[in-house]
């Protein structure tokens, strides 16, 4: 307990001598008074402050530290001497009993485990006249533990200056719209001009590639502002660019010159190319308004803040839609780099050269958020370890890091962000390319990084000038012979999140995918070029685990695994698909054979807004990491599940979560039953689940993401091996169940059934009550509340195509199962017809050998087990649905049919005439849907045999799957929705 003042004095003394050695550029001063400039008689237990950083407090008493948060809160807001920003974060920290009563404090406190807090201050403007100040706590309630180590950290990630932050991205973005205005005149006053800066940027000229402009300009001028007296003769922005600067594009130019002498090639190659571009009268306007910008960014008083530049400029991207760029945010970067890094073996931290000889890639690098990431999460490690962070610096440049991209501006925007970490340190040749991406001069096409598929190396992109000049590189190269590197087996960490856009067919008129080269419609290609790049990634791509139908993040996966050297890691951002679609199915193999330490990491949240690690996209997304096996090596043969329950909020919580993951020690299995999986807390709060499984067999799909219990999931699988084991249950029992394939058939695929291509025999037109084809083909929800479902279409045969719609007919029966399940609008898994038909789109037909076992079917499939296999096997990668594909409908698990009885198929039928007039409720009702409570009990019970407490444990199953975030996806339930059981 507590004894007075005096008794943390001397542990706070040890914990500082601790804390110096572990962030030696901060000045961290323990029980000084003053240093708040409003209160100098006030003592804060420890003050750290350093350079570009926001002043950070820690008080700390010992247990029950009654007023150490208190404490923490009022030095809030409060401002420092000799520092210009005020304390936004403070932190609570309790020493342990064991401190206490320890003669060696220092000793004690580093064998410790502290408890902590984190309170920090957010500025919200609403109005001009208005100002809000809230209070956040981390954890929302109870505490942090962990290391002196780990306090450290957090201490680096609450001095950003998030206030400063905002205040800079807002002038910045400001500016780059004010410059983009003066381009846009220029459209109709000088065209040529626009469409010459276009093509430096490698974009179509449109008015994003303006803003675009806009940004790179400011960029370079912000960067010179940061690097100017920090180098003989470089001028800063207002100096070249001011009101009063007679010819500022002259004088800008020059000094830029003289920046790129030293070096700084990634960040002034491309804007000296733009600004020399631009004509003097409207260079003038352009350099005014900016200079002022910079002024305003400067005045926020951020310098090196963390992703600030990569944060704007992404919005700015133009062909984002189609070259799917999507910003992989900081906290996820964060998240994803502390991971990653953390599985590199053998690595002596302390040592530069030795960090020198690691590899890391990122091969489609945007505005390079993982790079940065990874960058600071590796300089962490060496300054910890004592080492000096600005020899570092070239290093990491030079040697480690290799960005490659086609856009020559995302590649501008990588280098200037690493290069800002120590924007006083020049360097010479960085890995930091755009590649020849389109039509090429010579004919041929290039498909940017995924040419690295069929070589080691490639000529980076140039500017058409004559002769070609590079932008990227260590200065200007008069020769088109300037490659970028990538050896097979080279890289000891590769880290992307690649775009995923696949081949699709939008353009009107055109239904054949191949006559619709999404991944390859960016930048101004034309369709004869898509068709010639898609042909050349198939090439490429060839007996590797990419798929087309996957889309090109297929293809990206595919060429990190052939570049990452044995003992490697790879660390990818990828579609939620890549866990389940039937066209993934190689790459998960390939992980399964080939890597160990396999972790996926998925969000169940109900908002599909908060699905994904990037920005702008309701795609979820899955984080996949892996080890790649070294020789002799065999793999654990699992893969561990992480479902987070919400998206990362911010940099200290991403780390939070990753020191969580990376220090579980015994987890929760899929086999164990169904006990829920290993809680991911922080503080008193869940902010996620961890689960283990085997890897599936033959690449079978990854089912364990996005699940917020786990129970359901272990009550699935155990469902899959034939087994009953329901949460509350003590043992399995036995219940036969089969893949659908082992028991059934299914139809066509609706592509090969009625459309334009030549493999459909038929064309679809309205129903009709005596049709002779006729076909339940699109979800309609007034038709879909009932068992029994009407065709809404009917086939005509297309004329010499009779064999083929004889085969296809053959196919035709009354089951019918949904393909795309809607569960929080939609009542119905599985629909049944009176009439035998094809199926369509949304409810493929299965047929079965013995016609009753189409009861059964339809029965199990509605009822709560059904519901479960169903979303256990779906892909869940969208809120409140589950889809499956025409081929993973083939290994979806089924009731085994075969050993029912005739008795009980007989049973069967008779229960379906029961069903068949009464109406069931969206499936994320079914544990209030007294109808679907009946069919629980007919099917559990009266169908095959089980006693009443297993029917209560099912009804209990039904309410724990409907508060399933991706069963309901935030779609209120009604007031009076409670569980109903018959019994």
């Amino acid at each position: 307990m507590t004894t007075g003042r005096q008794r943390e004095e001397i542990p706070n003394g040890a914990l500082v001598a601790l804390l110096r050695p572990m962030m030696p550029g901060c000045q961290i001063l323990p029980e000084s008074t003053r240093v708040l400039t409003a209160y100098a008689g006030r003592r804060p237990d420890i003050l750290i402050t350093a350079s570009g950083h926001s002043p950070v407090v820690i008080e700390a008493e010992y247990p029950p530290a009654a007023d150490a948060e208190e404490e923490a809160r009022a030095r809030l807001g409060l401002g420092v001497a000799e520092d210009t920003r005020p304390i936004e974060s403070a932190i609570a920290l309790r020493y342990p009993t064991e401190v206490a009563a320890a003669y060696d404090k220092e000793r004690a406190i580093a064998q410790a485990t502290l408890s902590y807090c984190v309170l920090s201050v957010e500025k919200r403007r609403p109005k001009p006249d208005k100002e809000i100040t809230q209070v956040y706590r981390f954890p929302v309630t109870g505490w942090l533990e962990g290391s002196v180590t780990d306090l450290a950290d957090l201490i680096r990630l609450v001095s950003l200056p998030q206030l400063d932050v905002e205040t800079a991205a807002d002038a910045l973005e400001k500016g780059i719209d004010r410059a983009a205005a003066w381009l846009e005149e220029m459209e109709t006053t000088r065209p040529h001009t626009n469409a010459a800066i276009a093509n430096i940027l490698g974009l179509d000229n449109v008015p994003p590639t303006r803003r675009m402009a806009g940004a790179v300009l400011a960029n370079a001028l912000v960067f010179q502002e940061h690097i100017s007296g920090r180098h003989t003769g470089i001028k800063s922005a207002s100096q070249v660019c001011g009101p009063d600067v007679r010819n500022p594009k002259g004088e800008t130019l020059a000094a830029w010159a003289a920046i790129l002498r030293i070096n700084y090639w990634p960040i002034f190659g491309v804007a000296r190319l733009i600004l020399d571009a631009v004509p003097a009268g409207e260079a003038r306007g352009i350099l005014n308004t900016l200079g002022l910008t910079v002024g305003e960014f400067s005045a926020a008083g951020v310098d090196n803040a963390h992703d600030l530049t990569g944060r704007v400029f992404q919005r700015l991207i133009s062909d984002r839609k189609y070259l799917a760029t999507f910003y992989t945010l900081p906290a996820s970067a964060t998240l994803l780099a502390r991971l990653s890094i953390a599985r590199l073996e053998g690595v002596d931290w302390a040592d530069a050269s030795a960090i020198g000889r690691l590899r890391i890639g990122d091969f489609a690098c945007g505005t390079g958020a993982l790079l940065s990431a990874v960058y600071e999460q590796i300089a962490t490690r060496h300054e910890r370890a004592g080492g000096d962070l600005e020899a570092l610096h070239p290093v990491m440049l030079e040697e480690v890091l290799y960005g490659y991209d086609v856009l020559p501006s995302a590649v501008h925007i990588t280098g200037a962000t690493l290069a800002g970490v120590q924007p006083k340190i020049g360097f010479t040749r960085p890995h930091l390319d755009s590649l020849p991406y389109g039509r090429l001069r010579d004919g041929n096409v290039a498909i940017g990084s995924l040419e690295f598929l069929n070589t080691n190396s490639q000529m980076t992109f140039s500017n058409l000038s004559d002769p070609p000049r590079r932008v990227t590189g260590n200065g200007e190269e008069i020769t088109p012979q300037s490659f970028a590197e990538a050896p097979d087996d080279g890289f000891d960490l590769v880290i992307m999140n690649p775009p995923f856009t696949r081949a699709g067919s939008d353009w009107e008129g055109e239904e054949r995918a191949q006559d619709a080269i999404k991944q390859f419609r960016g930048m101004s290609t034309d369709l004869q070029t898509q068709r010639e790049m898609a042909n050349r990634e198939k090439s490429h791509s060839r007996d590797t685990c990419a798929h087309g139908y996957a889309g090109i993040a297929s293809t990206f996966a595919a060429l990190a695994h052939r570049k990452l050297k044995r003992g490697g890691v790879l660390a990818l951002v990828l579609p939620l698909s890549a866990a389940a679609g039937i066209s993934w199915q190689m790459f998960r193999e390939v992980l399964a054979t080939e890597y160990t330490d396999l972790s996926v990491v998925s969000i169940a949240a109900a908002a599909n807004d908060q699905l994904s690690f990037s920005a702008d996209t309701d795609i979820a997304e899955c984080l996949v990491l892996c080890r790649k096996l070294s020789r002799d090596e065999s793999s654990d043969g699992r893969v561990r599940f992480v479902s987070l329950r919400g998206r990362p909020g911010g940099l200290f919580q991403s780390a939070e979560i990753a020191k969580n993951i990376l220090s579980a020690g015994s987890i929760r299995q899929l086999e164990d039953g169904p006990y829920d999986g290993t809680l991911l807390d922080i503080g008193t709060e869940t902010y996620g689940k961890m689960l283990t499984a085997p890897c599936p067999p033959g690449g079978d799909a990854w089912a364990g993401t996005r699940i917020d219990d786990y129970s359901l999931a272990q009550t699935a699988f155990a469902l899959s091996d034939s087994r009953l084991w329901l949460p509350g249950m003590a043992e399995s029992q036995s219940l036969a169940v089969a893949r659908l394939n082992e028991v059934g058939r299914r139809g066509f695929y609706d592509m090969n059934i009625a459309g334009n291509q030549n493999s459909a025999p038929f064309t679809r037109t309205r129903p009709s009550p005596t049709a002779t084809y006729p076909s339940l083909w699109n979800h309609a929800a007034r038709n879909e509340t009932r068992l029994v479902c009407v065709p809404d279409s009917q086939l005509q045969v297309k004329q010499g195509r009779e064999e083929r719609a004889a085969v296809v007919w053959a196919t035709a029966s009354r089951a019918h199962l949904n393909r795309d399940f809607r569960f929080n609008s939609q009542p119905l898994t599985a629909a049944f017809t009176d009439r035998e038909s094809v199926g369509g789109r949304a409810w493929p037909n299965v047929s079965f050998p013995d016609d009753n076992y189409d009861f059964a079917f339809v029965l199990w499939s509605n009822s709560t087990l059904g519901l479960l296999s169903y979303w256990w096997h779906a892909n869940r990668q969208v809120a409140g649905r589950g889809t499956t594909t025409i081929s993973a409908i083939d290994t979806m698990p089924v009731l085994d049919f075969r050993t029912l009885t005739d008795e009980q198929l007989a049973q069967a039928q008779a229960m379906f005439e029961e069903f068949r007039e009464l109406e069931l409720q969206p499936a994320y009702l079914a544990d209030a849907d007294p109808n679907r409570a009946l069919l629980d009990r007919r099917v559990v019970c009266d169908l095959l045999g089980f006693d009443q407490s297993v029917y209560r444990a099912v009804r209990q199953l039904a309410a724990k799957w409907c508060a399933e975030p991706s069963v309901h996806g935030g779609k209120p339930r009604p007031r009076d929705a409670t569980l109903v059981t018959h019994e």
